[in-house]
């Protein structure tokens, strides 16, 4: 196993690990089918996505695993991804919270629901990085990169965020809990804030990349912004 695939494995299994513990010790119980189902889910898709990664784009690999505040070279993505990432625990560990002591519940199909929004999200994210090689967790320029247009960036264009936020949206619901919606008021907010800023630093330092914005004119969401 080389370097890289060790890492990648490491990091999986560490992952699963802080992801059981945030869902299973604020909820003080194993006795809870929603955080069951939603972990089947993003494990086996972040593992799906990591294994065709591994396989077909190592490069890309790469530059996923290198994510969170202190991998971001500008200090306001640091702050923004602070604040995502706080946002992002808050929004599993609410729902915990909520199922052990009871202060809401939501219905077994709404649940379902949003582990199919999880799903889809999951799903537009792999179609995004199957299309972009330089979909890198951080913002940056790699060497020799240029403007995708081709396939989701035809129709937004920041697709990921748009697979992540069906993703997060679908977080709390999956969870079994309507307070669990409190953190998207923090991430949405900080999604936005990231994506704009981005849109500034590729507008300076990417060619072409001012064109691309005239011919795609939506951001996020297609015909709404």
């Amino acid at each position: 196993m080389n370097s890289l695939n060790g890492r990648a494995l490491r990091s999986s299994v560490l992952g699963t690990i802080a992801l059981a513990a945030l869902l299973f010790v604020p909820a003080g119980t194993l006795h809870y089918w929603q955080a069951w189902v939603f972990m089947a889910i993003f494990i086996g898709a972040t593992t799906g996505i990591t294994v065709y990664l591994a396989i077909r784009d190592p490069a890309l690999l790469e530059r996923r695993m290198k994510a969170g505040p202190v991998a971001e070279g500008e200090t306001t993505q640091k702050i923004i991804m602070g604040i995502a990432m706080t946002g992002f625990l808050a929004a599993i560990v609410v729902p915990a919270l909520d199922h052990r002591f009871g202060w809401s519940a939501v219905p077994v199909g709404l649940a379902l629901f949003g582990d199919a929004l999880i799903a889809l999200g999951f799903l537009f994210v792999f179609f995004v990085l199957r299309t972009n090689t330089y979909g890198a967790s951080t913002i940056q320029i790699a060497e020799g990169q240029t403007v995708i247009s081709t396939g989701p960036y035809a129709m937004v264009r920041h697709p990921m965020y748009a697979g992540a936020l069906a993703l997060l949206a679908g977080v709390p619901l999956a969870l079994g809990s309507w307070w669990g919606l409190l953190p998207l008021m923090v991430l949405l907010p900080a999604l936005i804030w990231r994506l704009l800023d981005e849109e500034r630093f590729l507008i300076g330092n990417l060619p072409g990349y001012a064109e691309y914005r005239k011919q795609v004119r939506q951001r996020l969401l297609p015909f709404i912004w």
